[in-house]
C-alpha cells in the first residue's frame, strides 16, 4: 500500500484531549478502509504565520498512514465537512519515516533555549559588515544652554 503524510490543523480553543479524539476518529477511518496509522504526532498549540478563519494559533498534528487511495480519499473527505479543523493538507511519500519529525526533536538548534547555542552564526550580533563592534567613542558633555 502506498504510504502518505497528512497533517492537520485544529482550532485554538479545542483542548488537547479533543483533539486525540478528532485523532482516534480519523485512525477508526482509516481502519475502515484497510489502512492503519503507522505513527501520529501532536505537535502542540502553535501560532500561525497569518490568520486562518478569525484563529491566529492552530492544533498541528501529524499522522503517518499506510493505506489505500480510497481510505485517504475517505479520511480527506470526512477532515473536510469537520468543522473543527481549519486546514489539512495529505502528501504521498516513498517511506514511512523511522525517526521522529524535525517539529518533535529536541537539537532543533536556536528554537530551544534562546540565544544560547547559536554556534556557527557569525555576523550575528556585531556590525552590519559582520565583525565585532569593539568599543564605543566616548561621547562629549553638552554645553549648558
Amino acid at each position: 500500500m502506498p504510504f502518505y503524510e497528512h497533517v492537520f490543523l485544529a482550532r485554538q480553543d479545542l483542548t488537547a484531549a479533543q483533539v486525540e479524539t478528532l485523532m482516534e476518529g480519523f485512525t477508526k477511518v482509516l481502519a475502515e478502509g484497510k489502512g492503519r496509522v503507522a505513527n501520529s504526532e501532536y505537535w502542540g498549540l502553535r501560532t500561525l504565520a497569518y490568520r486562518i478563519a478569525k484563529n491566529r494559533k492552530a492544533h498541528y498534528v501529524l499522522l503517518n498512514i499506510d493505506a489505500p487511495a480510497a481510505a485517504v480519499a475517505e479520511l480527506e473527505r470526512q477532515v473536510g465537512l469537520n468543522e473543527d479543523i481549519i486546514r489539512y493538507m495529505t502528501v504521498r511519500i516513498d517511506a514511512l519515516p523511522t525517526e521522529p519529525s524535525a517539529m518533535t526533536r529536541r537539537d532543533r538548534g536556536d528554537r530551544e533555549g534562546g540565544r544560547e547555542g547559536r554556534e556557527g552564526r557569525e555576523g550575528r550580533g556585531g556590525d552590519r559588515d559582520g565583525g565585532p563592534r569593539g568599543e564605543r567613542p566616548r561621547r562629549e558633555p553638552r554645553a549648558a544652554a
